[in-house]
């Protein structure tokens, strides 16, 4: 188990890699040329070194992000260091279930394999606000926004694993932050209140999510039998552009606790070890940490609150969905 003691020393686990190892340094060697990921937010912070690194691996990486000029700026720029590389942009904003549908539509026009779908982007400690279709903020982009995503594009992923033969690999961001979140973990008869709403609980509710999401999707994965494997990272604390409605809190946490933070190229290292690296082949429904695989909480592990989760979403988008 990765114990405080190897999160600041950077000493590894047993996969080989610690808190200290960096995305290049755990796919050194991996060939990716046959492989098409798509990476929600991969246009900055850890998406964007995450998109970086899997284009250098030889992956054809599509990138799917609000804003179209930053993510073409992002591209310039890797395109810039890796000639070679494979990177589009498609437009998608999670907030929105209409959006979501149409970056799923574009997706499959182009005809291309999917072979890995990484949920990274996400909003954090936002004050209270509704998405466009009156769905909590957090909630929406972080939790409701992946689900509707990857069940559209899960025929796709589907059909590709069939036709190459090649394990797909869907991985969600989660966070450390899923152990602070409301009473019960999830409130369901509650998710777009503004009374009792509190920004850390609600992204730890949002996290939570994630992992529920991606346990129940592996669970029902497997009952198919089909070769596609759904796990959870916890990236690290980084200082991205995630805290930006808590920037002066998270600085001053910051100088007090400098030993646990990493830069992004180590906050990256999970999801690219996940996402690409052959001694996972097989491995599902686990949540990473430091490139290694830890208990996440009680919580997290309710099989039951997962399939409740799984049936609340299910009503929540069909609820504020629009012919």
């Amino acid at each position: 188990m990765v114990g405080i003691f190897s999160l600041v020393t950077g000493w590894p686990g047993p996969s080989g890699f610690g808190s200290s190892s960096t995305a290049e340094q755990v796919t050194q060697g991996i060939d990716g040329t046959n492989l098409t990921a798509i990476i929600t937010g991969g246009a900055s912070g850890i998406g964007l070194e995450t998109s970086r690194v899997l284009a250098l691996r030889g992956v054809h990486v599509i990138i799917g992000v609000r804003n179209v000029k930053a993510a073409n700026e992002a591209k310039k720029t890797i395109l810039t260091e890796i000639e070679t590389a494979r990177v589009d942009v498609l437009e998608l904003d999670l907030c929105s279930i209409r959006s979501i549908r149409a970056f799923a539509d574009n997706f499959i026009a182009l005809n291309l394999h999917l072979n890995i779908l990484i949920n990274n982007a996400g909003i954090m400690f936002c004050p209270f606000q509704l998405s466009q279709d009156g769905i909590e903020v957090q909630f929406a982009t972080n939790h409701i926004g992946h689900f509707l995503l990857t069940e559209l594009l899960l025929d796709k992923m589907k059909n590709t694993v069939k036709t190459t033969g090649i394990q797909g690999r869907i991985v969600n961001l989660s966070s450390i932050a899923h152990t602070h979140c409301y009473k019960n973990g999830i409130r369901f008869d509650h998710i777009n209140a503004k009374d009792g709403y509190n920004d850390k609980r609600a992204y730890g509710q949002s996290k939570l999510a994630n992992i529920l999401h991606a346990n129940e999707l592996s669970r029902r994965l497997q009952e198919e039998g089909v070769n596609i494997t759904v796990n959870s990272v916890h990236p690290g604390l980084i200082m991205t552009p995630l805290f930006r409605h808590s920037a002066v809190l998270m600085n001053f946490l910051k100088f007090f606790s400098f030993f646990l933070w990493k830069n992004v190229p180590q906050g990256a290292a999970t999801t690219c070890y996940v996402a690409l690296h052959p001694r996972l082949k097989g491995v599902t429904a686990k949540y990473f940490v430091d490139c290694n695989e830890m208990t996440p909480s009680s919580y997290a592990r309710d099989e039951a609150l997962a399939r409740k989760l799984w049936d609340f979403s299910h009503k929540l988008i069909n609820s504020v969905s629009k012919p």
